[in-house]
């Protein structure tokens, strides 16, 4: 399993905004924030991005922390249903389990 965890910087006078994702290994990729998605789309734009990069492949998977969002990638031969993983943030919001 993989490991990317991204965090927003915003506008400077030399730079707009961007977001950069960064492998455990320490690799990086910078990529410009894209005021049209949401910002966990935009994470993973930039999560997705840094994969292309490594050439990992497998669904990707993540949540918000703190200060931007972490994302594993899980190999292409996990069995999980669709929607076994995505919302289970939610269901905890809502006091289920």
């Amino acid at each position: 399993m993989q490991a990317i965890i991204t965090k927003y910087h915003g506008p400077t006078d030399a730079h707009g905004s961007r977001i950069t994702a960064t492998s455990a290994s320490g690799l990086r990729v910078t990529v410009g924030y894209d005021d049209a998605l949401s910002s966990q789309a935009a994470h993973r734009q930039a999560a997705e991005a840094l994969q292309k990069k490594l050439k990992w492949s497998g669904r990707l998977i993540g949540g918000g922390l703190k200060d931007g969002y972490a994302f594993v990638v899980l190999p292409s031969s996990c069995k999980c249903p669709a929607g076994s993983l995505d919302g289970a943030r939610r269901r905890r919001k809502q006091g289920m389990r």
